[in-house]
C-alpha cells in the first residue's frame, strides 16, 4: 500500500497544508480517507478528479468532509462525458443529509445521492476494493470511526478524531503504520472523549505495539515539536509528523 498525505492540519487549514485528507493507493484502486476544508485542491496533485475509486468520512465536522460539496459539483455537472456514475462514499449515519444541508441549494434532495453512493459506517469489517476494512467506533462528541486498512499483509489504521479510546488502542493493534491525531498539547488542554495529544497518541501506540506512528490532525496554534518530543517521550518506535504532499511506503 501506499499513503499520501493530502491535507493533515488539524481544524482549520493551514498556510502549508489542507485539512485532513489521505489517500491510499493499492492494485490501482484509489481509497480517499476524508476530505476537508481545502482538501479537493490538493488532490489533484496526486490524482484526477475523477480517478477516486471510494470514499471514507471518518465523521462529519468541516475539517473532515466539507470539500466533498465542492467534489460533488466536479461530480454532478462534468462537462466532459456527462454525469459521473455514483462512487461509494462510507461515512457516519445521516452524512447524505449532512452533505446536502452543507451545500444548500442542491437540485433536488436526492441529487448527492446521483454520484455518491453513501454506505452507513458502523463497528464492522468489509470488504473495499483490494482492501479488507476494519472500522471502530472512538470517543468524539459526534459519531466518529476510526479505520484499519489491510491489504498483503500489512496494515495502516487512521484514528480520525478521537480522545483516548480502547477501541482505537485494539484497532491498531501490531499495524504497520498508525496514523494518528495529535491535536493537544500536553499540559495545556484536557478536554476528555475529544482530542489526542502527543503524549496519548505515543502512549496509544505503544499499548498498541503499532510498528510506526505518524501523527497528524495538529491545528496550526499547536506547536507540532512539542507533540512530537512528547510522543518520542513514550513511544520508542520510528515517530515523524505528517507532512502533505509525501507518501509513504506500507
Amino acid at each position: 500500500m501506499k499513503l499520501t498525505v493530502v491535507g493533515c492540519s488539524g481544524s482549520f487549514p493551514s498556510a502549508e497544508s489542507a485539512c485532513s485528507s489521505y489517500l491510499v493507493e493499492a492494485d490501482g484502486f484509489r481509497l480517499l480517507l476524508d476530505m476537508g476544508n481545502g482538501a479537493l485542491g490538493e488532490l489533484q496533485r496526486h490524482c484526477g478528479l475523477y480517478d477516486l475509486d471510494a470514499i471514507f468520512l471518518s465523521h462529519l465536522h468541516a475539517d473532515h468532509c466539507i470539500d466533498m460539496c465542492a467534489y460533488f459539483v466536479a461530480r454532478y455537472y462534468r462537462h466532459d462525458g456527462g454525469r459521473c456514475d455514483p462512487i461509494p462514499v462510507y461515512g457516519p449515519e445521516g452524512t447524505e443529509h449532512r452533505l446536502t444541508t452543507a451545500y444548500a441549494d442542491t437540485p433536488t434532495a436526492s441529487s448527492m445521492s446521483e454520484v455518491f453512493d453513501f454506505h452507513t459506517v458502523k463497528p464492522s469489517t468489509f470488504e473495499v476494493g483490494p482492501f479488507t476494512v476494519h472500522t471502530e467506533r472512538v470517543a468524539h462528541p459526534v459519531e466518529a470511526y476510526a479505520i484499519r486498512v489491510e491489504h498483503a499483509g500489512r496494515s495502516l489504521t487512521y484514528s480520525g478524531d478521537t480522545g483516548v479510546s480502547e477501541a482505537l488502542t485494539e484497532l491498531a493493534r501490531d499495524t504497520d503504520l498508525f496514523l494518528c491525531e495529535a491535536a493537544f498539547t500536553h499540559g495545556k488542554e484536557n478536554i476528555p472523549d475529544l482530542h489526542l495529544n502527543g503524549r496519548e497518541a505515543g502512549e496509544t501506540a505503544t499499548r498498541a505495539g503499532a510498528r510506526r506512528l505518524l501523527l497528524t490532525h495538529i491545528p496550526p496554534w499547536t506547536d507540532p515539536q512539542v507533540n512530537l518530543t512528547d510522543a518520542r517521550a513514550v513511544y520508542s518506535g520510528p515517530v515523524e509528523l505528517a507532512t502533505p504532499r509525501r507518501s509513504y511506503e506500507i
